[in-house]
């Protein structure tokens, strides 16, 4: 398959102090007021400090690939999008595309207050890169797609900032490039906007087109996009399966993986009966994951020691989401925890059905703990938040997701079954 986006050793070098900030033009007047600073003896060595924004960056996307863009803010995805949308150049390598771009990086860039909504969409689309003809014919699927239909004729100084955004995304969303680069447009508008949102992104995706997708939304990047890049300092640090490199990123952020191990037994959690020896996130297999697909059953598997038979130990976990919002907690309910129990070592795994907990990142703390009067609970062992795992809806079919293309609030997504009956017949039966 041919290349569609090839970037060779690409860095890019901004001037930090006199000029303004890293990423802002100089002005005539700024290069004038500087030089003057200089013959005024006002220079400072630090006015010539400067910050590589991408370092020696080098990749490649195929013709219809969807690849998504992740890492911190400042990490160089949007340095890279200007460079690959010609709005800026490199300071050294080169980056080739092989086809018609369309970008998407500032969502109503081009509009002109005082031009009504109907003059906006021919400028933006002219600014966009789409022909006259192409505007006229795609014009009612923009303006309905952003319904703002009643306000068409009207200045867009006068729409509301939700209006504006619609207006400007239905525009950009009307593009057929071959190559699309798409910086955070899904953050644009209301809720519901936001859905219809993704679902145009989806059928974008589905396309056949080439696209670079740059988010922080990463259930949108797992949804979207076949393949992830996660750059770092301004250099790709791991390249691979969406999934598998929107996990790797979360659990550098959250400081915490899908393992973990206590090298000896008095640096593990606990005390003198009971200590945790290991935490591992597993698949149906028991193979150790940092990524867990959504229809698939996940276990949390707790290694321990207990040490003194003189306690009940029972295992609980709790879990959280990256947001800190609580998703459940659950104790092992076996009798056998009913009776203190023989030293020695015990591995007890938690499984976590199948479409139950919704997409994201997830937090896990483990507890071993005795019931005590009055439904007390005393903690013997504890290991807050100590792992973590990704949760995963490709969006093939088969979840609570169903058609649906936007985002839950709720931490759970459980599947349910439903029984609905037609009015008329339910009355008939009643007879």
């Amino acid at each position: 398959m041919a290349a569609a986006i090839i970037v060779d050793k690409v860095s890019k070098r901004y001037r930090l102090g006199a000029g303004g900030s890293a990423f802002t033009y100089r002005t005539l007047r700024d290069t004038i007021a500087s030089a003057a600073s200089r013959l005024g003896g006002g220079y400072s060595p630090a006015a010539d400090q400067h910050i590589w924004a991408l370092r020696d960056l080098s990749m490649q996307v195929d013709e219809g690939e969807v690849v998504g863009v992740i890492g911190r803010n400042g990490a160089g995805k949007s340095t890279l999008l200007k460079i690959l949308s010609r709005i800026t150049r490199p300071t050294t390598g080169e980056a080739v595309l092989g086809g018609r771009v369309g970008s998407l990086l500032e969502v109503g860039t081009g509009f002109h207050p005082e031009l009504t909504g109907r003059d906006n969409i021919f400028l933006n689309g002219a600014i966009l890169g789409m022909r006259r003809g192409e505007i006229r014919r795609k014009f009612d699927d923009i303006v309905d797609f952003s319904g703002v239909a009643t306000f068409i004729d009207t200045p867009v100084k006068r729409y509301s900032s939700g209006m504006y955004v619609r207006l400007a995304f239905a525009v950009a969303a009307h593009l057929e490039p071959e190559i699309l680069l798409v910086d955070e447009v899904l953050a644009v508008g209301d809720a519901a906007f936001q859905r219809q949102c993704l679902g145009k992104m989806q059928d974008i995706s589905q396309s056949g087109r080439t696209i670079l997708f740059v988010s922080h939304n990463m259930p949108a990047v797992t949804r979207l996009c076949s393949r992830a890049v996660l750059i770092a300092a301004g250099q790709v640090v791991e390249d691979g399966p969406a999934d598998r490199v929107v996990a790797r990123y979360l659990s550098s952020e959250l400081g915490t993986e899908a393992e973990r191990h206590w090298a000896s037994l008095a640096e593990a959690p606990g005390n003198d009966g009971v200590r945790i020896r290991s935490v591992r996130i597993v698949d149906e297999h028991g193979e150790v994951t940092e990524s867990v697909d959504v229809r698939r059953p996940v276990g949390i598997e707790v290694n321990f020691r207990i040490t003194a038979q003189k306690y009940q130990f029972v295992p609980g976990i709790a879990l959280v989401n990256d947001q800190g919002q609580p998703i459940f907690s659950a104790i092992d309910t076996d009798v056998i925890w009913r009776d203190p129990q023989p030293e020695g070592d015990y591995t007890t795994t938690a499984w976590i059905p199948p479409n139950l907990l919704n997409e994201g990142a997830v937090l896990v703390s483990i507890a071993l703990g005795t019931f005590a009067a009055g439904g007390r609970t005393i903690r013997q062992a504890h290991a807050p938040e100590v792992v973590s795992f990704h949760v995963v809806d490709h969006g093939e079919g088969g979840t609570a997701r169903g058609d649906y293309p936007g985002t839950w609030s709720a931490p759970v997504r459980p599947l349910l079954s439903w029984t609905t009956t037609q009015a008329e017949v339910a009355a008939a039966r009643s007879r």
